[in-house]
């Protein structure tokens, strides 16, 4: 990290080629790292006039003079926003991204790591996308400022043919043998009907009665993206596990590995099939069907959690596998809270209707109970009232005994795992299930934060898996860029505490980290950013493009870029500390 900014001055480096002396002049600015003294070049004056490169020189050296004499011989013609698309780009470099891509450079290489960047930074349709880096340093930078939406197009199609191999290739940097592989599946809505993916599913955007697509993401234990797989929008999640696994074993060469999903992926049936594949253990929980059963059977002792929170159990019903039962308190409290409120506010409406009925505003069965039925299922709390309709009377009363089975599981969950104690205990287990956070923080990032995938305009089936293939890998730089900037984030950076504190409490953030979120500052006094802003912040490194007034149409321009303030030079060489 530089602790001081040293002045800008003009190097001059000279060469002979078959007997003609070329000179290269570049504007560099020195500043000290560890210590030592380095150098970065800010702008390119080799094409200017020798007079222009002396006059530049002798100003840097301190003859004011000269500069006020000449200074209003120069103008900015254009300006281009660079830091924010250079910290992506150099983000890139660190990962050999680039190589990841294709090994070979083409231009539909530079035209993805283009939208993928894109995708990160502005993430806008693919006209807007190209409209947009020529804004930046971005087209210039990758020699594709004059592309056309249809290239952007055909580039996706060459990445598409390219995605099995570069999901080899992530598996083998971020997939350990005998390691945890977290899977989850989300959803997108779609703008349009024709696309053979679109389908209407259960929606995790809220957009009832549009058409969606589905994705399947694996991450490893961190949370960092390795794969996905786009589904038609109406296939149920548990379907598409067991296709994942095979991938998994069948093109990433993992021989061991641990699956880990919540209950709604993995199921008994799921479990079943996953028995049946050498070398895969696997980690999910119960359904609160399931632990009812136990409660009623007397296999969990409620009384067991006066004393603690987590108890391991076997049971007849699951062989093979350890059940970790857990009590979390606060959970507990929170449920009751909202159970109260839901039915509080059904009750409220249900009374409502029974004066329409006593006024004879509403009459007849069918109608009673169709009006009846909106309010009983707006809040989800059915199970709880026992309702009487008749042509003209209706009446409901609450079933206690509905309300009381259920509070009995309040704030309880059970962890269900086929890995033996040896290989993991209780307290891992649970934590190992919690990690699925970080595959739910990657479609926060896919659907609203950062990376916007929805909504989809793509038509063609393909098109579509390209779209969320680009989002994923727009999603693998990101991830890199906010563990390289933790310390500049809002983001708790004692990761380490994770694995050592209770695994049932909820989660807490570090006192470090809560006084840095209620100061708004950090310990050396500067602020505290967002991924977002601490991209803004650096958007205003720019790349101005200079010339002589006056100066004749072919005459030589050259570049000066925004010398970093201290915060944004801390930000960079963040990045250029990545390593993977």
């Amino acid at each position: 990290m530089p602790s001081r900014s040293g002045p800008v001055h003009v190097v001059t480096t000279s060469r002979r080629y078959k007997g003609k002396l070329y000179q290269t002049h570049l504007l560099r600015r020195s500043y000290r790292e560890g210590g030592k003294v380095k150098n970065e070049t800010v702008g390119n004056l080799s094409h200017l006039p020798p007079h222009l490169v002396a006059l530049i020189r002798s100003s840097l050296h301190g003859e004011t003079h000269t500069v006020t004499n000449q200074a209003s011989d120069f103008e900015i013609i254009d300006s281009f926003h660079h830091g924010h698309v250079h910290a992506v780009r150099a983000t890139m470099k660190q990962l050999g991204f680039e190589n990841l891509i294709a090994a070979r450079p083409s231009r539909e290489r530079n035209l993805v790591l283009a939208m993928v960047a894109a995708r990160i930074v502005n993430p806008f349709s693919k006209l807007a996308t190209r409209r947009w880096w020529n804004t930046t340093t971005l087209g210039e930078d990758l020699g594709i400022a004059d592309a056309g939406v249809d290239e952007l197009y055909l580039a996706m199609d060459w990445l598409l043919a390219r995605q099995g191999k570069i999901e080899k290739k992530l598996a083998a940097r971020h997939l350990d043998e005998d390691g945890l592989a977290l899977y989850d599946l989300s959803s997108s809505y779609f703008e349009g009907v024709t696309c053979p993916l679109a389908a209407l599913g259960h929606s995790r955007d809220g957009k009832k009665g549009m058409l969606q697509v589905n994705y399947g993401l694996l991450t490893n234990s961190r949370g960092c993206p390795v794969s996905v797989s786009a589904y038609s929008g109406n296939t149920a999640d548990p379907t598409t596990l067991v296709p994942e696994v095979k991938k998994v074993k069948r093109e990433f060469g993992l021989k061991e590995f641990v699956i880990v999903g919540d209950r709604g992926m993995i199921g008994q049936k799921q479990i079943d099939q996953l028995k049946d594949i050498e070398g895969l253990a696997w980690i999910a929980a119960l359904k609160s069907v399931q632990i009812r059963k136990l409660v009623e059977h007397g296999s969990i002792q409620l009384g067991l959690f006066d004393e603690r929170n987590l108890i391991e159990i076997l049971h007849p019903d699951y062989p093979g596998e350890r059940l970790v039962v857990c009590r979390n308190p606060l959970m507990a409290d929170r449920r009751v809270r909202s159970r109260e409120s839901l039915i509080d506010a059904t009750k409220k409406e249900l009374e409502k209707v029974q004066a329409m009925v006593a006024r004879g505003d509403l009459v007849g069965q069918d109608e009673i109970g169709v009006r009846v039925g909106l309010v009983v299922n707006k809040y989800k709390v059915r199970k709880h009232f026992a309702l009487n309709i008749q042509d003209a009377s209706f009446s409901f009363e609450l079933r206690q005994d509905k309300i009381a089975a259920e509070s009995a599981l309040d704030g309880i969950y059970v962890i269900r795992t086929s890995l033996p104690k040896e290989r993991l205990d209780a307290p891992s287990a649970v934590r190992s299930y919690k990690m699925l956070s970080g595959v739910e923080r990657a479609f926060r990032s896919f659907k609203t934060i950062d990376l916007k995938v929805r909504p989809i305009h793509h038509h063609l089936e393909d098109r579509v898996r390209s779209h969320i293939f680009l989002c994923m890998l727009a999603f693998y730089v990101e991830w890199h860029m906010l563990e390289a900037w933790r310390g500049r984030l809002f983001s708790d950076e004692d990761l380490q505490a994770k694995q050592t504190r209770d695994p049932v409490a909820p989660a807490k953030r570090s006192a470090k980290t809560l006084i840095k979120v209620h100061s708004q500052t950090l310990e050396d006094g500067s602020e505290v950013h967002s991924f977002r802003s601490l991209l803004a912040d650096l958007s205003t490194i720019v790349r101005n493009v200079c010339r002589r007034k006056d100066a004749t149409k072919d005459e030589p321009t050259f570049t000066i870029t925004t010398t970093p303030s201290t915060e944004q030079q801390r930000a960079l060489n963040l990045i250029e500390a990545i390593t993977v």
